[in-house]
């Protein structure tokens, strides 16, 4: 187990991180799920919580397996059995997703989390044995997650009242790891890689709001069938999608972060908000849809928030995320700052023109956003461009 090349050419993602993947297709799906419910149930606030903590679990199990294999994938007979212990931490963790929320127990979860931990230890460890350039920010790697890992297990044993606070304290400490460890030497992640595997996971949570919606419609049809109200959210769902997706990828990052390394950590930390954002968007859109087929006990400002809060957010953290790394973006401040507000007011008349239009209004907000963008683009190209 050596680096890889940070400049190695045609550097894709492999088969084995995308069946990793997709282990992370059936956690978020579960919390994505439980969200929903929550809604639906008119108790959403009180989901916000165990969502984000369970999220970051999720989020950083995935963010510490991709960063490892940017640096060290040798895709030999250790490497996949070790891949494979970590899959079974992300499905154990994923079965325990109804419990955290309804019984506000988290044993299977950190037990998941503990079985991905071992298997990153343990590649971590192998690294350092193997690869003594960067022995010693390997073998801190593997302290540092192991020490946070015994702080995780002891937490299953405080009272419910510490549970928030006892979670912030470890998720610093867990997010700290990687700044320290790097202090005697950077690892060899390459960029376009990462801006690759990046790409694929906003997919993947994107992919959830399509199958919340799909659920959605489902929910609706069983309980009213079809209406006009139905089609157009539906309809409005599935361009918010779209246009979500276009923007994120308006934003090609491997080139800026090949020339910023540095500024890789505020880059990919920052993903923990577009991601769990996404996430969300998928439980409000669930909702939203079903509320077209029939009637929920639940506020219609409530509802549009539940799809409008998670657009704008998205859109706040798509811009500052990416201003860390480029000057200019592509997607200028001026278009996205007083886009992401309106989207933010825009659920406040849910109660007067109900929660259909709010959709499609926010909709309508995004579709603007990627067609002054794409516009912009034309007229800088044309404006380079040599005379004659």
């Amino acid at each position: 187990m050596t680096a890889r090349d940070t400049g190695e050419a045609h550097r894709v993602s492999s088969p084995l991180e995308l069946l990793f993947d997709l282990t992370f297709v059936v956690a978020v799906a579960s919390l994505v799920v439980q969200l929903a419910h929550g809604i639906e149930g008119g108790h959403g606030a009180d989901r916000i919580g165990p969502f984000l903590m369970v999220f970051f679990a999720i989020w950083w199990a995935w963010m510490n397996f991709t960063w490892f294999a940017s640096s060290y994938d040798t895709d030999d007979v250790p490497y996949r059995l070790l891949t494979m212990v970590q899959m079974a931490g992300v499905l154990v963790l994923a079965a325990g997703v109804p419990a955290a929320f309804d019984d506000g127990n988290f044993t299977a979860i950190t037990v998941g989390y503990l079985i991905m931990r071992i298997g990153l230890v343990a590649q971590w460890v192998r690294a350092g044995f193997e690869h003594p350039e960067s022995r010693v920010t390997a073998w801190r790697y593997a302290a540092g997650v192991s020490l946070v890992q015994v702080g995780w297990l002891a937490r299953l044993a405080l009272p419910e009242e510490l549970g928030v606070s006892s979670f912030v304290v470890l998720a610093l400490l867990d997010v700290t790891v990687p700044f320290w460890a790097e202090r005697t030497g950077t690892t060899f992640w390459h960029p376009h890689h990462i801006a690759e595997r990046y790409g694929l996971f906003t997919i993947i949570v994107l992919g959830e709001s399509v199958l919340a919606a799909t659920y959605g419609v489902q929910e609706a049809l069983g309980a009213g069938g079809v209406s006009g109200d139905l089609v157009l959210v539906s309809a409005a769902a599935l361009v918010t999608l779209f246009a979500i997706w276009w923007l994120y990828f308006l934003e090609p990052a491997g080139e800026a972060l090949s020339v910023k390394r540095g500024r890789s950590f505020f880059w990919g930390y920052g993903h923990y908000g577009v991601f769990a954002a996404l996430a969300a968007l998928g439980a409000g859109l669930e909702v939203a849809v079903a509320q077209a087929g029939h009637h929920l006990e639940v506020s219609p400002v409530v509802l549009g928030y539940a799809v409008g809060l998670p657009v704008g957010i998205f859109l706040l953290l798509l811009w500052a995320v990416h201003a860390v790394l480029e000057t200019r973006t592509q997607i200028r401040p001026v278009v996205i700052l007083p886009s992401a507000a309106a989207v933010l007011l825009v659920p406040l008349a849910a109660g007067a023109l109900g929660v259909t239009t709010v959709v499609v209004l926010i909709a309508t907000l995004c579709v603007l956003i990627v067609a002054i963008t794409l516009a912009g683009q034309l007229r800088r190209s044309r404006a380079s461009a040599p005379v004659g």
